[in-house]
């Protein structure tokens, strides 16, 4: 699999962060398949206990952020994009960018198997954070995401200041919805710069 350079030689390039989910990380999502493409980047840990809490991720990507120096940039899905968003909240460390993708919308119903809004309330999700992100902000949206309705998310993503970029009808895009690489977000990373 080819490596992908996100700056010319003479510049430094900023690491990429992923950012996953609520869930185990999954060999066949995007995510994955990002990282192993891209030499400069770097995975948060998933968290073995404490995985709801929302102030135990949030720490654990401050965590991953103090181990690196230089540019960064956050690569985010689903429950991590809400960790960003409480993160850019707390801390001020300086960020890139951000691409955000499908957003997970802990403020209404989630299916079946997914937490309860009690669960979620409880656990510190909510209220969901709307304050402009100090830094640029690409939020990836679905048509048809079972975890986010299209309005709610984009409504969220402009309370950020976020640009929208609609994705189609993608599901969760994850591998349940059939994805494993998502050819996308490469160029969307780039044009963060």
């Amino acid at each position: 699999m080819p490596t992908f350079r996100l700056l010319q030689s003479d510049t430094v390039s900023p690491t990429v962060v992923i950012v996953p989910g609520l869930r185990a990380h999954v060999p066949e999502h995007w995510q994955t398949h990002l990282q192993a493409q891209l030499p400069n980047a770097v995975s948060m840990a998933p968290l073995e206990h404490e995985r709801l809490s929302s102030s135990a991720q949030v720490q654990a990507l401050e965590l991953t952020l103090k181990e690196i120096s230089g540019p960064v940039i956050l690569v985010a899905h689903s429950g991590g994009v809400i960790t960003v968003a409480h993160w850019a909240q707390q801390h001020r460390r300086p960020i890139h960018g951000a691409l955000l993708a499908a957003p997970a919308y802990f403020e209404a119903p989630l299916p079946e198997g997914y937490p309860s809004g009690e669960v979620l309330l409880n656990n510190g999700w909510l209220p969901l954070p709307r304050t402009p992100f100090p830094f640029p902000s690409i939020v990836a949206v679905s048509d048809n995401d079972p975890l986010g309705g299209k309005d709610d998310v984009v409504a969220m993503a402009r309370t950020w200041g976020s640009r929208i970029v609609e994705i189609g009808a993608v599901g969760h895009l994850n591998p349940a919805s059939g994805f494993g690489e998502w050819a996308q977000a490469l160029p969307l990373i780039r044009s963060l710069y």
